[in-house]
């Protein structure tokens, strides 16, 4: 099991739903950074849009998503919660796009966590120009771990 194969373990999606192909930088439970490169053999990219194909905005969340995700769950000193999930979106902006071919380099940073929930401010980028930028919110299930997690954690 490679390294970004044990990071993306306490992940609750399948392989063939996983938009980081590898980390490249990773600071537990803080920050991270990691890259999805666009395939033009990814299905999805043949109906949106036929002749045009372009990444859709809403897999450039979820690609946030899996790195905040990754990072939060690697915190050495609060454990993985489990089932966690994409719960919120705040000032999501999508400023550009990504076409087969292109390397998506995503980045998130934990700004804060409050029991079960967790924020992040996130950021993907293609050849340096930002094309999503803004802060989404994870939430595991309620359990032991998050009620013994409910400490706010600041950058």
């Amino acid at each position: 099991m490679t390294d970004l194969d044990k990071a993306l373990a306490s992940l609750p999606h399948g392989p063939e739903f996983r938009f980081v192909d590898r980390l490249l930088t990773l600071n537990p439970g803080k920050s991270g950074t990691g890259d999805y490169a666009v395939r033009a053999s990814d299905a999805f990219l043949r109906g949106h849009f036929p002749g045009e194909p372009i990444f859709p905005g809403v897999l450039l969340v979820e690609a946030c998503a899996q790195l905040a995700g990754t990072v939060a769950q690697s915190d050495p000193q609060i454990g993985p919660l489990p089932g966690l999930k994409l719960t919120a979106l705040r000032g999501i902006k999508i400023t550009g796009t990504a076409r087969p071919g292109d390397v998506i380099r995503l980045e998130a940073k934990i700004k804060g966590r409050l029991a079960n929930l967790i924020q992040a401010d996130t950021v993907a980028s293609v050849n340096g120009k930002v094309i999503l930028q803004g802060e989404i919110v994870l939430s595991g299930e309620n359990g032991t771990q998050a009620r013994h997690s409910g400490e706010r954690k600041g950058s």
